[in-house]
Formats: structure tokens, sequence, C-alpha cells
């Protein structure tokens, strides 16, 4: 399908190009440009590694390695060619070998990546916060492998070989990226074409019932959620950290002392952190690496909620409530709503 634009009444036709022909690389520019944005070709997808090879007696590199919010390692190959050259079977090696990597590996993988881009995160911290994991579950990590292929186009062995991988339970995705010259302008038209939009929420399910299956034997972390209401607003499939969060922000917002929430949770030692001024979000995250430093502890805001609309401002200081719960969970919500009853606050795990 061609791209038009409408002028003066009519349709005319945006002349296509080739990567080559505009002097597009692929690993120079594509590659580049897609890291910034991967969401792109890969929603919620989080990042950890480019041209990764950490593995024994072999000079191939995954393009980007990225992580899903399911902790599915997702392998991202690109090319600029006009057929996709032998990506899928590139793609199979990668996700072969890639498939035992552990937690830990991953962690070290990201720690690299983020020093080569000048990022001085935590790589454990993100890596935990994207996954809203409190802690790491080495029996889920990795879930499974996903793989994108992306190209200008697919030759038709590309696309024989994906349906018959995705219908045998892979997970494979190609996504066309089909370049346009509209008057000196580089125009990439997107589009995923397997497995088509409309089709791929079935395929989605069929995959799904056999992780659930697959973690019906091995689960052992309690990944139960919440649903929480406080006053006249409801949250739904809350994660742990998130259902407590919301009760202390009501209990804070109608005026309970957030020193009084810290006296009930004396349990949890590390329930609110505070920080002397009323900051925002950016003040007070390097006020908070400062403090846990002096501390002797690593300098993790990850662990806490620290955007502008989580923090918590009260008689002249700014606190920030932790993410790290587990199985306190329900102890805490429990210990302040028997303390400060009377908020309209109720609770109770999501069906």
């Amino acid at each position: 399908m061609a791209i038009f634009q409408a002028v003066n009444g009519k349709l005319v036709p945006i002349e296509s190009t080739t990567f080559s022909e505009a002097g597009f690389k692929e690993r120079a520019d594509l590659q580049q440009l897609l890291k910034q944005q991967i969401e792109v070709i890969a929603p919620e997808t989080l990042i950890i590694s480019e041209e990764f090879g950490s593995w024994e007696d072999s000079r191939r590199r995954i393009d980007l390695l990225g992580l899903d919010k399911e902790a599915n390692l997702v392998v991202i190959e690109l090319k600029r060619t006009e057929d996709g050259g032998h990506m899928e079977l590139q793609a199979l090696r990668y996700a072969a070998m890639v498939s035992a990597l552990t937690f830990d590996e991953a962690v070290v993988a990201f720690e690299l990546y983020l020093s080569s881009i000048g990022d001085e995160s935590d790589a454990r911290a993100r890596i935990l916060d994207f996954l809203e994991w409190d802690e790491p579950d080495v029996e889920e990590f990795p879930k499974d492998v996903r793989l994108i292929l992306a190209s200008a186009e697919f030759s038709k062995e590309i696309t024989t070989t994906v349906l018959w991988l995705n219908d045998h339970g892979l997970d494979v995705k190609c996504v066309r990226l089909r370049p346009y010259n509209d008057s000196g302008r580089l125009l990439i038209d997107v589009q995923q074409v397997i497995p088509l939009p409309e089709a791929e929420n079935y395929q989605i399910r069929i995959r799904d019932k056999k992780v659930v299956e697959r973690a019906a034997r091995t689960q052992n972390r309690d990944l139960t959620r919440y649903d929480v209401t406080v006053g006249e607003v409801s949250f739904t499939n809350l994660p742990k950290r998130r259902a407590v969060y919301q009760v202390i922000r009501k209990l804070c917002d109608d005026g309970i002392d957030p020193e009084e929430v810290i006296s009930e949770l004396d349990f949890k030692g590390d329930a609110l952190i505070q920080v002397v001024g009323e900051l925002d979000a950016a003040a007070f995250e390097e006020a908070l690496a400062a403090l846990l430093t002096a501390q002797g502890k690593k300098p993790n805001t990850l662990r806490y909620f620290t955007a502008n609309d989580e923090l918590i401002h009260a008689q002249g200081k700014t606190y920030a409530v932790t993410k790290m719960w587990g199985p306190k969970t329900t102890r805490a919500i429990d210990a302040l709503l028997k303390r400060f009853p009377g908020h309209k606050i109720s609770y109770h795990e999501s069906s």
C-alpha cells in the first residue's frame, strides 16, 4: 500500500524509497532510533542490552535485548534490507542462547548498557521496579523469550516460517518499517504485519493458557492483587505495593500525621522515609539518595514512590512510601484500618 498526500483535491502518492538509498544505516541510524523509542515496535518493553553476546564460543550478537512486563526476554532483530535476509533463523538461535539468562546476569547486562549510555541508575532496582516485583523471582525469570523482527520488508520464506512458529506456541512478531521520500524528508511507515493486530488477542489467549499451566506447577511467589476503595474512588487489580500506598495516601490526605502512620507500622522500619522541606520529585530524590548513602545503604530511590503526585507533604517535611512490602502487605493494611477507622477505606483480593 502506498502513502498518499491530499493536494488540491487529488491524492498524490509519496515516493517509496529504501533505507540504503536514503543513506540510513542499520546499526548507526535505525538501531539507535529504535532503542530510544522502542515502544514504536515493542510497547511496554525495557531495553536491557544492545549488541548482547554474553555467551561462550560465539561471535553472534543480539541487536537489542529487552524485557517485558511479564518477565519475558525480548529478542529484537533489525534489518534494513528489502527481504529481511535470514533474520528469523538468527533470532531463533539468539532466543535459544539467551533463554538460560538468569536474573543476576540480566542485571549485569543492564548495568553495562546503562553505563554505555551514561546512565548511573541502579540496574537491579530499575528491573524490579519495571516488573513491579518486591524481590527477584528466580523461578519466573525469564518466563519465556519473545521475538520481534523489524525490517523494511519480509520474504515469503520468513513470513511462512513465522506463521508456523506462532502456530506451534512461539511468540514472534514481524514489524514492517517501510521508508518513503517526501521531498527530502524520510518518512517511515510502521506496521505490524504478523500477527495481524485483529488476530493477536486470540493467539495471546492460547499462549497464556500454557503460561498459566506452567505457573500452576512452579509458582511459589505471592502474586495476589487487591481491589482498594478509598472514599468514593475504587482501584482494581493493584499489586501489593500500590494497595498499601493507596491506603497510606488516603489517611494522610485526610489529615493523619505521617509520623502516626510510621509509628503504627513499626514492624516495617522503612514504611515511610522523610526529608525536611516541602520538595518536588527531583529535589526529594537527590536528598533521599544522599540520606541513604549517609546511612550506609545503596541510594536506590526507585524503591520508593517519589513521583510528584506520589510524595506526601506534612508539617514542613516530605515523605515517600516504600514499595518493598512483601508478605507484610495485609498486616500493614489491617493495622492501619484498625488504628484509624472511619476513613471509608476497604480492600479485598482481586478476583
